[in-house]
């Protein structure tokens, strides 16, 4: 859906602006007005005080005077405080609107884009090996890249994968920060044979998750990518897990909550193995795709390379998602606004620790798969 190039890039401003209020004065204006009364006393205007100019002026005329300017300056004052305690107040009610609104919009992770350097290869090893179905397939020749989506179900209700082939490129740097995908199975064992038959590699045999009783195993795939095997039941969403590592687990928590609005379903510390992660989705584990966060302890920074690209995410509204991005400390990498030539509308952010995320229309997106 978005076009991804070998290497990260700085993508194009927006074709179309909007303001949309925010926490940050510098996103918005207010026009700001007080009543006469607040800005005025019953007390001898100038004029009034001219009329005794005729004659020598006494010096209590002249205390008047002062008296008057003095108590005007103090009611100005007053006036504009009064005019910025309001703004503030109104600030911090659109904020709080602002975060309320994503808890309540319709989202979902639609599907997560990375890079490849054959497709083809690819495509084999994670439809003979994996069970996935290719869903389709589109080579935009002028932009010199192919896209391959593949799944294990439609693009409309599950989450799936987007590959990117970049014309002439073979291989890509994965980086230290990319973990790897989880796939539910309910033969790990069983899934792990048919990964050898095929020439796979797995990089670690079936057996319970350390300092649990899953029954986990990794497998790679030709370009690198580890794949997490869980031995679980019948469930709607198999390709269930993305697993990213960040520098500070809390921050990244808070920012995914509110931004993203996102549930933390679960947090688990290690401390034999000196590491913590924490699960996070819009809806309970087992039936939908979750964010799984990692944080090593002391860790703090990670080599993200230029294979792995980004998480999209359907929303209702890219405006107002693009405003909670900011109100979270998130930066916004394009504006809220339609794709040249498909006008579907996007917007895309960094999360704290630099992680890419694209925000889509829900209405947009399911056009375009028409």
């Amino acid at each position: 859906m978005v076009r991804i190039i070998p290497m990260a890039s700085t993508i194009g401003p927006s074709l179309s602006s909007f303001k949309f209020a925010s926490a940050s004065p510098r996103l918005f204006s207010f026009s700001l007005s007080s009543s006469s009364s607040s800005s005025s006393c019953t007390i001898p205007s100038r004029r009034l005080s001219l009329l005794h100019l005729g004659s020598a002026v006494p010096q209590s005329h002249f205390f008047g005077l002062r008296a008057a300017k003095l108590l005007r300056r103090e009611a100005n004052g007053m006036g504009v405080a009064a005019a910025g305690n309001a703004a503030q107040a109104s600030t911090t009610a659109t904020q709080e609107n602002v975060l309320e609104w994503v808890k309540k919009d319709k989202r979902r992770m639609l599907h997560v884009v990375y890079r490849v350097g054959d497709l083809d290869r690819t495509i084999k090893f994670y439809t003979e090996c994996l069970g996935m179905k290719l869903l389709r397939k589109r080579d935009i020749p002028e932009e010199r890249y192919t896209n391959a989506f593949l799944g294990y179900g439609p693009e409309d209700s599950h989450f799936v994968i987007e590959l990117t082939y970049n014309y002439g490129v073979d291989k890509y740097d994965i980086g230290t920060g990319f973990g790897h995908f989880g796939i539910a199975v309910e033969d790990v064992a069983k899934t792990v044979e048919l990964v050898k038959a095929k020439g796979g590699k797995v990089t670690r045999e079936p057996g319970p998750v350390k300092g649990g009783s899953t029954v986990i195993a990794f497998v790679e795939d030709p370009d690198g990518y580890k794949f997490e095997l869980l031995e679980r039941g019948p469930t709607p969403e198999p390709l269930c897990q993305v697993m990213l590592r960040v520098g500070d687990l809390d921050r990244s928590i808070n920012f995914y909550e509110k931004a993203f609005g996102l549930e933390l379903l679960r947090k688990r510390d290690n401390p034999e193995y000196k590491y913590t992660i924490a699960m996070m989705g819009y809806g309970p584990e087992d039936k939908n795709v979750v964010l799984e966060l990692t944080y090593n302890y002391g860790v703090t920074e990670y080599d993200k390379g230029n294979a792995y690209a980004q998480i999209a995410i359907g929303t209702d509204d890219v405006y107002k998602t693009a405003e909670a991005i900011k109100l979270s400390g998130g930066k916004i990498t394009r504006e809220p606004g339609p794709l040249p030539g498909i006008n579907t509308k996007i917007t895309a952010c960094l999360d704290p620790d630099g992680w890419k995320t694209v925000f889509v229309d829900n209405v947009d997106f399911l056009k375009e798969l028409e």
